[in-house]
């Protein structure tokens, strides 16, 4: 990622106490994008839903046609050791990845058992609760299961992200609201998305278009503990400029709160506050395993 800073890498069994290289020139991941990926993250000595994010990488890989090497308790226990070198009040970004290293006898298909895996970890701090974000809408949409890997986490989606990103920068805003393939909201470029509503809380239902995320449903089931009414449904652009409140919902940051969707503004609302305040009271009641 070299975004974030303090980089130790897992690779050929053992950690790394640098921003170390993993990938060949010849590897199919190199050079025809085989390669998926799970991000989790570690702050105050906890590692939120670990083991989640390490079961999906290995469902991303089987959906990429690349064969998992770990199972996702190895995975746990590797990141656990790497983590001991970090302090508990530094928060880290741990991603585990995956990546074809051969082909078939015309190069295109993964050979099966020939995968390349490593962890990487970073320091990245968190973002501050009142940075919010600016949303505006995109020419690009996203794809379908039938002409992507949309039930993947993998590295081949994101140029489509990363275009949609700087289309809503050359408007002025940090990030765009993004439409399924029938014209409805599916997510932001980088995160799930929930608007509030007199209320109640209302959040796009999965469709094969999105990946929606884990932290989405811990958010979801923390909601619905504390007595709230989450309703998974089609959402139009409509309903997210009449929305009282909208956040985002993304393992990166946990909950961002929006404060414009084009000439609409929220206030950062107790509903938000909220989340994010269930989320780290659930988080801070684990053992790290």
């Amino acid at each position: 990622m070299a975004t974030g800073s303090n980089i130790r890498t897992f690779f050929e069994g053992n950690w790394h106490s640098e921003d170390k290289y993993v990938m060949r020139a010849a590897d199919h991941g190199s050079w025809l994008g085989t390669s998926v990926f799970d991000g989790a993250r570690y702050l105050d000595g906890v590692a939120p839903d670990l083991k989640a994010h390490c079961e999906r990488v290995n469902r991303s890989a089987e959906a990429m046609m690349i064969s998992p090497t770990k199972s996702a308790d190895d995975m746990v226990q590797i990141i656990l050791d790497g983590l001991q070198k970090f302090r508990s009040n530094e928060a880290v970004y741990i991603r585990p990845m995956y990546w074809a290293i051969d082909g078939d006898d015309l190069a295109i298909v993964p050979k099966f058992g020939k995968t390349g895996f490593a962890i990487c970890l970073e320091e990245l701090p968190m973002a501050k609760p009142d940075v919010a974000a600016t949303l505006t809408t995109t020419s690009f949409r996203r794809p379908v299961l039938e002409d992507n890997v949309v039930n993947a986490k993998a590295g081949c989606l994101y140029p489509n992200n990363a275009r949609m990103l700087a289309e809503a920068r050359s408007k002025g805003c940090t990030n765009a609201l993004v439409a399924d393939v029938m014209g409805n909201v599916a997510e932001t470029a980088t995160a799930n998305i929930f608007i509030v509503r007199d209320g109640e809380i209302f959040t796009p239902i999965p469709n094969g278009t999105f990946l929606a995320g884990i932290t989405r449903a811990r958010h979801i089931k923390n909601l619905q503990d504390d007595g709230y009414k989450v309703n998974e449904i089609i959402i139009t652009f409509k309903d997210v400029h009449d929305a009282d409140e909208v956040f985002m919902s993304g393992n990166m940051m946990k909950v961002t709160p929006v404060k414009s969707f084009d000439d609409t503004n929220y206030q950062i609302g107790p509903i938000t506050k909220r989340v994010r305040n269930l989320y780290w009271d659930w988080a801070h009641s684990l053992n790290l395993e």
